[in-house]
């Protein structure tokens, strides 16, 4: 087991981007560049009745560079900023609900 996580290990700084969404290309003469964030991990354990491992991987499309007349800008992607605010605005509405009441008493 432990070679297939090191296998897997070494292999990890050759995965990202490319990996998930390709390659930078060009379209119609505008150069458009995917940006991810993408993050790994293994793991490994085991006792008197065996081994076992592990493993898993995420990525979230941030935007894209898109080349232009005045170079290279970035451009979000919505869709992905959203999904990763609706946790953070329920909980900072929790958190809100509970300083205003408390504030009341």
């Amino acid at each position: 087991m432990a070679n297939t996580n090191e296998s897997l290990a070494a292999n990890v700084p050759n995965w990202g981007v490319k990996t998930a969404y390709g390659e930078a290309r060009t379209v119609d003469g505008v150069e458009i560049v995917p940006v991810a964030a993408v993050g790994f991990g293994f793991g490994e354990g085991g006792d008197e009745n065996g081994t076992g491992s592990g493993g898993g991987g995420w990525s979230v499309p941030l935007g894209a560079y898109v080349g232009g007349a005045d170079g290279l800008k970035f451009r979000p992607n919505l869709i992905a900023l959203l999904a990763v605010s609706i946790p953070v605005i329920c909980v900072g509405g929790h958190a809100l609900a509970k300083v205003v009441k408390a504030l009341k008493r």
